[in-house]
């Protein structure tokens, strides 16, 4: 069970029958709006209130992964790009689509749809 503390902590449960184990993933620094796993399960995004998206990936036990950093008052959503799970896209409320790699975090693409969009 992954859920997010109030700041900005990714944190994991471990369940095994009347045990459990906690452990501290991740330390974002602010506080997690949303989290978001990749169709296969490999890949965690990280939504944040301020409009940065992270990727974590839990098999590799690292640090998450900044993938955009942009303004609250513009972001608007972030998911995985399907099929697969090695690219996300986010879409900002201008209208403004841009896909990101998983692996390291890099812009690949943007596409202006012209019109504003909303959840």
């Amino acid at each position: 069970l992954y859920f997010s503390a109030q700041e900005g902590i990714l944190i994991f449960y471990h369940i095994k029958d009347l045990q459990y184990e906690i452990k501290i993933c991740a330390d974002i620094s602010q506080p997690i709006s949303s989290l978001m796993f990749s169709p296969d399960y490999t890949s965690l995004l990280l939504v944040t209130d301020q409009g940065t998206v992270y990727s974590y990936r839990p098999a590799h036990s690292g640090e998450a992964v900044k993938l955009l950093d942009a303004p609250r008052s513009s972001f608007l959503a972030a998911d995985f790009l399907t099929p697969g799970n090695n690219y996300c896209v986010s879409v900002t409320i201008s209208g403004e689509v841009q896909v990101w790699s998983l692996e390291d975090g890099t812009f690949l693409s943007k596409l202006n749809l012209g019109t504003e969009v909303q959840v």
